[in-house]
């Protein structure tokens, strides 16, 4: 008889079942955040694309499918499967059931072209990859002829996808769906310790690193995240952040977590993120500092913010300035300033009854963590002494893929461990920080960032705080360029328009000689990487090009 997705079912429940049709409760896997809340309010509405929402027992049932899908197509458990496509139900649902199935997900920026889709499918070898008919030419274009990729899942309208060779077989994402839901065989061997995902982070040098993260480490980043931002089952989450990126996955994940409703979107315009704000009533929204520069520069009306019970940011430091117009804009929002690498998620936030005393802290471990500073011999700092961030516990990720010089670089025991017995791995993660005489700490640059003048190690973040704090430029990026005399001098690349000359004699009223920029250069616009941060890799190449 066949085994069917019933009513009292959820997504969690499917990876969890035996083939016998027993259980195995002790099971925690991905697919089972939704576990209890699928129980409790099933047809509550989970995610919300344009104009289609989908219920929680819709997404349970349309996982289901999809695995059982990517399981007859020959997926199995460990498999990588490659989801290339911008924010929409169907990504979400790909994702999960790739999880369901026993597969690996490597979620992949939709921004991405063929070159970037090559070198991540080349390193990581999917099985298969799923994607949208408009993306179909760059999937082409990327895959070699010796490409793992056996099975091209298209979503959309299959005839749109050009006529290929023999190097893979073609399915129509419905096609995918027409399954019963039967239970995959093998994915009820799927333990928390398994590898769940890899997500894709470029550094300031070399290419893309794959870092390899466990349905545990998954897991406990959206229990630690939901639990310090309240998340319940009464909010709305607006999700701007790519999927790709780990602060936009997060949103996902701490949605399902507390059975929350995520409204899905690929922003172009900020006004389209107040619009669905007003629209939706959303009660939590997350952004990187470029973009929270644009939403602040807007007029919020009342309806866009009636619900908004919390703001938070994630991928850089947010200007003192940013964050007292926000305040002014969303009276009732509570702001969470965080600090994350994707590999370990979330590391830290500053409490929000802190903000007025210390604005510029990125606060304190989050649950479930032990954040320590440390010099290059592993010894601790003193209360405001630089030293590394290193982070420990279930947040820290297995390593990068493929790459075991990047891990043993990155991923090592932190000090303190017990004698003779294998020691955890922390993440090192090479960005400077201090703590503070009551714990709090604040971030000083990346390790790869400082700039290095006349003897002096000065941050960045410093000297964009300086421009930003003079109210003469909405956007500003300073680094370090080669000079023959001091070793580095500071160059800073403002948003157009902007009076340098005033900017240059307002800072020096805040700044000592040795950190003013020996450049200002001004720009229409400031490039941003695939995750809309600041792209000062690119920044830095236009300065020593003259452009």
């Amino acid at each position: 008889m066949s085994e069917r997705l019933t009513e009292a079912e959820t997504v969690g429940d499917m990876s969890a079942r035996a083939p016998d049709g027993g259980a195995r409760r002790g099971a925690a896997t991905l697919v089972r955040l939704d576990h209890l809340v699928g129980r409790g309010a099933p047809d509550r509405p989970a995610l919300t694309f344009k104009e289609h929402t989908l219920t929680y027992r819709e997404l349970a049932e349309q996982v289901a499918a999809v695995a059982y899908g990517l399981f007859r197509l020959g997926v199995r458990r460990g498999d990588r499967v490659a989801v290339y496509a911008e924010k929409r139900v169907e990504t979400v649902v790909a994702v999960l059931a790739v999880a369901a199935a026993g597969g690996v997900f490597v979620p992949v920026n939709p921004m991405f072209k063929a070159r970037q889709l090559a070198g991540l499918t080349e390193d990581c070898s999917p099985v298969a990859l799923i994607t949208t008919a408009e993306r179909a030419e760059t999937v082409r274009g990327a895959l070699t002829p010796n490409t793992s990729v056996r099975h091209l899942v298209v979503i959309g309208e299959t005839s749109a996808v050009p006529p290929v060779d023999d190097r893979w077989q073609v399915t129509p994402w419905t096609r995918l769906r027409e399954s019963d839901g039967l239970a995959v065989p093998g994915a009820d061997a799927v333990i928390d310790a398994d590898v769940a995902a890899v997500f894709y982070t470029s550094g300031s040098t070399g290419g893309p690193k794959g870092v390899v993260l466990t349905h545990r480490n998954l897991l406990a980043g959206a229990e630690s995240v939901a639990t310090y931002l309240a998340h319940t089952a009464d909010d709305v989450l607006l999700g701007v952040l790519p999927l790709s990126f780990d602060a936009g996955f997060s949103q996902l994940t701490t949605a399902l977590a507390r059975g929350a409703h995520l409204v899905l979107t690929n922003y172009l315009l900020p006004r389209e993120v107040m619009r669905l704000c007003a629209r939706h009533g959303v009660t939590g929204l997350t952004c990187v500092p470029p973009l929270w520069m644009q939403l602040a520069a807007l007029e919020w009306p009342r309806d866009a913010t009636r619900r908004l019970r919390y703001f938070a940011n994630t991928g850089g430091r947010m200007p003192r300035a940013t964050l007292q117009r926000l305040r002014g804009h969303f009276p009732h929002a509570r702001p969470y300033l965080m600090y994350g690498l994707t590999e370990a998620f979330r590391s830290t936030y500053l409490d929000p009854d802190e903000v007025d005393r210390r604005p510029d802290s990125i606060g304190k471990a989050v649950p479930n963590a032990e954040v320590l500073v440390l010099r290059p011999d592993g010894t601790p700092c003193l209360p405001d002494e630089p030293g590394e961030l290193v982070h420990r516990g279930a947040l820290v990720a297995l390593g990068y893929w493929n790459n075991p010089e990047a891990t043993a670089l990155r991923f090592r025991p932190a000090p303190g461990g017990v004698p003779g017995v294998r020691q955890e791995a922390a993440v090192w993660s090479g960005d400077t920080v201090r703590r503070d005489e009551e714990g709090f700490l604040y971030f000083v640059a990346r390790a790869d960032e400082m700039i290095k003048s006349s003897g002096y190690r000065i941050s960045p973040t410093e000297i964009e705080e300086a421009a930003y704090a003079t109210g003469l430029v909405a956007e500003a990026v300073a680094f370090g360029a080669a000079d023959d005399q001091l070793g580095q001098h500071v160059v800073l690349v403002v948003r157009a328009p902007c009076d340098t000359g005033r900017l240059r004699q307002a800072m020096a009223r805040e700044l000592p000689p040795y950190m003013l920029p020996r450049r200002i250069m001004v720009r229409d616009v400031l490039p941003r990487s695939v995750n809309g941060k600041f792209d000062r890799v690119e920044l830095r190449r236009l300065a020593e090009a003259g452009s």
